[in-house]
């Protein structure tokens, strides 16, 4: 891990889509990129972990041939950067929601929480009509708490496709519910 000739082959080789360099290029750059990781965040092992996964797949789908060593390992730390901002944003709009729903709970003119348990149960039964392999997807998303990136490498798809499929379901499940529930 270290010559300007050894990177330019492993970096014309990620980009033409060659897993074994993949393969080398995350056994070579792991140790690296979560030190990186840890340095730039100073966070707990989970969030560097999420941010090296996070970064190795945004490196595999935008790596181009690199000539230089150097210049390798500076766009890998940019990587590694970038994506660790993206997830400490993802963090603060999730708790800035969640900080909002326990707002709403709390308000006494909300007294019944977000859901009654009609409300629940209706929600519970709409969601087992969509395809299982959909079902899969918000069961990870919303109940494990799985991000987009960990539920497209267990499915085989991008980040995008889970992202649109699941906002798409919770369209449907808004236009349902107010078809159901807006007329009472």
């Amino acid at each position: 891990m270290g010559d300007d000739h050894e990177t330019e082959r492993l970096t014309a080789a990620m980009a033409a889509g060659d897993e074994n360099a993949v393969e080398t290029f995350y056994r070579q750059y792991f140790d690296w990129l979560y030190a990186q990781a840890r340095r730039v965040t100073g966070r707990d092992e989970a969030f560097c972990l999420d941010v090296v996964q996070d970064a190795v797949l945004r490196v595999i789908r935008t790596v181009r041939g690199v000539g230089s060593h150097a210049q390798f390992r500076a766009w890998l730390r940019l990587v590694i950067r970038t994506t660790a901002l993206d997830l400490f944003r993802a963090e603060k709009r999730r708790e800035m929601r969640e900080a909002f729903v326990v707002e709403l709970q709390s308000c006494d003119d909300f007294p019944y929480g977000l859901f009654d348990d009609e409300q629940h149960e209706w929600v519970r039964k709409q969601v087992e009509k969509f395809d299982p392999e959909l079902v899969q997807m918000i069961e990870l998303r919303f109940e494990q708490h799985w991000t987009l990136a960990r539920i497209g490498e267990l499915l085989g798809l991008s980040t995008g496709t889970i992202d649109g499929r699941l906002r798409r379901a919770i369209e449907e499940l808004r236009q349902r519910a107010s078809e159901e529930f807006d007329n009472e």
